[in-house]
């Protein structure tokens, strides 16, 4: 609509478009390297220049030094694929459901290594599985040329990943690096705002709330160092620091909530002793404080252990308990400011102190089960497709298998993977009047490669950006798909209407058939996910409490990390009554740091106390086997609250040497998390 301005002149009004600079360089990147891979391909004569291009945009990733890791994981993962089609196709070509059965298991095992691993060295099992797909399917009924058809997918995919690689270290020159900094620091900042509120009265409501972020980013910075080789020369350095940084946020989030925990226990008991209510302040000023200084840490820390000193020594349940906060927020201030200075310095030189380093990366928790049934449903998924394509002789069935391998492969890792496969299809299908448009009105009038570049660009930089974004990234494969592989690009243009329509069909009917072999196969949705989470916890509280098994305590909590930000990533998805928002994970985690102390201590009390600590400890570890093998967030029975009372007694009449002290300070935190509700412990008169 036009407006009069005062002067009488006509004016149109200004759009404005909310575009994104750096979501724009990535489409840009993409676009450049997509034009040049095209170009070498058709100099080249490769036979599909197609598979190049859509590998391009396959293989785009929005962070620029993620693309070289991931490089070397997807050409490995090629090589493999194509090794694999060389060897099983020409040898089996004659009995080809054997075929079919070897290709089928060979995807569903990649599959699994790849939902198992959790790393981005993922990549390398996925496209192996893809590769192999893609490589067979579509010339599993003239294999005489196997050999010549694999070399040529493998140069065009390698040509693809090498050119989107160099393009966008060129273009877009940011790395990990400043990733990793800014995410520890945001962790960090949303940690003290979390601890700062848990200190007070709203503890079990942003335990809720706020665990999900605070556990996912600890894990989700082992993902990102994977990228540091590549990224800078300091980067041994700087990995050593991220794997030190983790296991400082690993422990950051149990000793919060411990304090939290205990301080919710004195207020319904007696009530905060004032000292312990001015310490209090003073620590939560110095967390919501902005730009507070690492220096004022170090007075609150001896605070904290002082108060905590002297109210052992009265050995009364209400002091044990101040102690307990004191202990556990001194622990919080002093893990808090180790980790902001780690984090300031990620990314500059400098050797660190190589006896802080662990001996391994920060451990993920696994779950084989799951990653067995990823590959399962994936490799009989392909049988089915197959079976299907062979009994109905249906020319474009190939195609289909190929097109199902992909969605397939894409999509394994998730709980419930056919929301995401509809989308595909939506999209699929929202894309084909578009390819329709350039196939029939547009290419027909293109000659030469330059204008043919030109001509793409618009299509190819929105499709690019929607990949940029996020939010709508998951739509950008669909289109991509759809768009290129609609228009072939051979080295000389055919527009064949029944071709377009028969690769259409394919298309859909991979993905149509890949949605239904989801919903029978892989209908477990992410609260069942999340309990096969808990369960394993559970297994592992069972086996740490065990003083026949070895134990490494801070690859248990790491592991425990990474499987509290699992199940609360899918306590979202849960239903308000479903019974998993009764198992606390955060308290297992909890439970289970106090187990560790407990079983350091063992070789240094006398026999008695070594009798009452074990009788804990075996009744800890049948408690946690009970509720893995029931499946079951049952109570624990009471007999244990008398042996924590009976242990807690018997250490509080011994001389406390620092071990001893510890397992104390566990004990009481154990009898805090088992059982909040149980009276207070009545001491025995001493003899």
């Amino acid at each position: 609509m036009m407006t009069v301005s005062h002067a009488g002149a006509w004016r149109l009004p200004l759009l404005t478009l909310n575009i994104d600079p750096q979501k724009l360089l990535f489409s840009l990147s993409s676009f450049i390297a997509a034009a040049l891979t095209l170009g070498i391909a058709f100099w080249a004569s490769l036979p599909r220049p197609w598979w190049a291009l859509l590998t391009v945009y396959v293989t785009a990733q929005p962070m620029a030094g993620a693309f070289r890791p991931k490089a070397l994981y997807r050409l490995s993962g090629i090589a493999m694929g194509a090794v694999v089609t060389i060897v099983l196709v020409p040898n089996l070509q004659s009995t080809p459901e054997l075929l079919v059965l070897c290709l089928a298991a060979w995807t569903g095992f990649c599959i699994y290594l790849a939902v198992l691993d959790r790393t981005p060295r993922a990549f390398l099992f996925q496209m192996a599985a893809f590769s192999s797909a893609v490589m067979s399917f579509p010339y599993l009924d003239d294999p005489g040329n196997i050999f010549d058809t694999t070399i040529s997918r493998v140069e065009e995919m390698t040509l693809a990943i090498l050119c989107v690689t160099t393009v966008h270290a060129l273009l877009q020159p940011w790395s990990a690096t400043p990733v990793i900094r800014a995410r520890a620091q945001a962790f960090l900042g949303h940690a003290r705002r979390w601890t700062a509120e848990a200190l007070g009265r709203q503890h079990t409501r942003l335990e809720d709330e706020h665990r999900r972020t605070l556990a996912a980013d600890v894990t989700e910075l082992g993902m990102i160092a994977v990228h540091l080789p590549f990224d800078q020369r300091w980067a041994p350095a700087t990995k050593r620091r991220v794997i030190v940084l983790q296991q400082h946020l690993a422990n950051i989030l149990p000793l919060a909530s411990a304090a939290a925990n205990r301080l919710d226990r004195l207020r319904e008991s007696s009530g905060l002793p004032p000292a312990l209510e001015r310490l209090l302040e003073d620590i939560t000023d110095w967390l919501v404080r902005e730009g507070s200084r690492l220096d004022q840490v170090g007075p609150l820390v001896r605070r904290c252990e002082t108060m905590a000193l002297e109210a052992e020594a009265t050995g009364d349940w209400n002091a044990l308990l101040a102690a307990s906060a004191c202990i556990r927020m001194a622990e919080f201030l002093t893990a808090l400011a180790a980790s902001r200075r780690l984090a300031d310095r990620i990314g500059s030189p400098g050797r660190p102190n190589l006896k802080a380093i662990p001996a391994e990366a920060f451990a993920l928790a696994r779950d084989h089960g799951v990653a067995a049934l990823a590959g399962f449903a994936t490799g009989t998924a392909i049988m089915l497709y197959c079976a299907v394509w062979i009994l109905l002789a249906w020319p474009n069935g190939s195609a289909t298998a190929a097109f199902a391998a992909l969605i397939t492969c894409s999509f394994a890792a998730q709980d419930d993977p056919a929301p995401v496969i509809g989308r595909y299809l939506l999209a699929t299908l929202k894309t084909f009047p578009l390819a329709a448009l350039y196939l029939f009105v547009i290419l027909p009038r293109v000659d030469g490669y330059e204008v043919l570049v030109i001509t793409l660009a618009p299509a190819l930089l929105w499709m690019g950006y929607i990949q940029a974004d996020p939010k709508r990234s998951p739509q950008a494969l669909p289109m991509f798909s759809c768009f290129i592989v609609a228009m072939g690009f051979l080295a000389r243009f055919q527009a064949d209407f029944a071709l377009f329509i028969n690769t259409g069909l394919a298309q859909l009917g991979g993905i149509v058939a890949t949605l239904a072999v989801t919903r029978m196969f892989r209908s477990a949705n992410a609260a069942w996910t999340a309990r096969r989470i808990l369960r394993a916890n559970w297994g592992e509280l069972a086996q740490l409490a065990d003083i026949r098994r070895p134990f490494l305590a801070e690859r248990w909590t790491a592991m425990g990390v990474d499987r509290l930000g699992q199940v609360a990533a899918r306590m979202a998805f849960a239903a308000p009554g479903n019974v998993l928002h009764t198992a606390d994970g955060l308290a297992d985690l909890r439970i289970g740091r106090n187990i560790i102390p407990i079983r350091r201590a063992l070789s240094h009390v006398p026999h008695d106390a070594r009798h009452s600590l074990g009788a804990i400890l075996g009744s800890l570890s049948h408690f946690y086997g009970d509720r893995w093998r029931n499946s079951h967030a049952s109570a624990p029975p009471e007999t244990v609250l008398g042996q924590i009372d009976m242990a807690l007694n018997t250490l509080l009449a011994l001389d406390l040497d620092e071990p001893r002290r510890r397992a104390l300070r566990a004990l009481v935190g154990m009898r805090c998390n088992l059982f909040p509700a149980a009276a207070p412990l009545v001491r025995e008169a001493s003899a």
